[in-house]
């Protein structure tokens, strides 16, 4: 690896996000300078319409740590992940929610896995150890709660939170798993995880403590409609040799 290239890339996502991402940078930004490794901030800005790309191009003029990748338009947050886990450099990568739901703070812990031989690091609300300090309303619990069964069992995959939204990648995992990747929606989560399966990466799940953002972008009702879809889409991708 170069001597310029950063130690660890943290992806994260955004769409109309200029009211928090501000905040949210200012707190990444300041963790990771405490921190004795080298870094990389990239925000793949998913065809926002407000001035979310403006405050981050601040923090860039600034900061020669952060780099902001620009959709033109909406595509989804599984097509802007994917986007920046193939241009992240780190050796390790990570991606994150605009709002840090999952507080920075735990990436060493990740961090710390990934480096022992783990592949995959998963982030989990509902592992022992995991804390919910602020919960959503109970029908996205159960929500979550099902699709988190359907995923299981539709995709015979053990995992305990499949849309939690801090997990962590080796660069040839993530280099692998997100460039088979063909989905764009909430079901992009579940299908890195059987991709990862399918290459035989070794996935281990992660305990986090989790506070909900009632500001949430995610419109539900459609959000589980297609994630329900998309499970059978990942099936079907498999059995026609997609993701080889």
């Amino acid at each position: 690896m170069a001597e310029t290239e950063p130690y660890l890339s943290l992806i994260i996502p955004t769409f109309n996000e200029q009211l928090r991402i501000g905040k949210s940078l200012d707190r990444v930004l300041v963790f990771l300078h405490s921190q004795s490794r080298t870094f990389e901030v990239i925000v793949v800005d998913d065809g926002s319409r407000d001035r979310t790309v403006e405050v981050v191009e601040q923090f860039r003029n600034s900061d020669p740590a952060v780099r902001v990748e620009r959709r033109p338009r909406n595509l989804g947050k599984g097509e802007a992940i994917r986007m920046g886990m193939l241009q992240g450099n780190g050796s390790y990568l990570f991606f994150s929610d605009a709002d840090l739901s999952v507080p920075i703070e735990a990436l060493p812990t990740f961090l710390s896995i990934l480096e022992n031989g783990c592949d995959v690091a998963v982030g989990s609300r509902r592992k022992p150890g995991a804390v919910l300090e602020v919960h959503q309303p109970l029908y996205r619990e159960l929500m979550g709660k099902v699709f988190t069964w359907l995923s299981s069992w539709i995709l015979a995959l053990p995992i305990s939170d499949f849309t939690c939204g801090f997990k962590g990648f080796r660069r040839k995992a993530a280099r692998e798993l997100f460039s088979r990747q063909r989905l764009k929606d909430w079901s992009f989560d579940a299908e890195i995880l059987y991709i990862a399966k399918l290459r035989g990466y070794r996935t281990t799940e992660v305990p986090v403590a989790w506070r909900d953002d009632r500001a949430t972008k995610v419109r539900l009702s459609g959000a589980v409609v297609l994630a329900f879809l998309g499970l059978f889409k990942i099936r079907l991708n498999h059995w026609t040799g997609r993701y080889r």
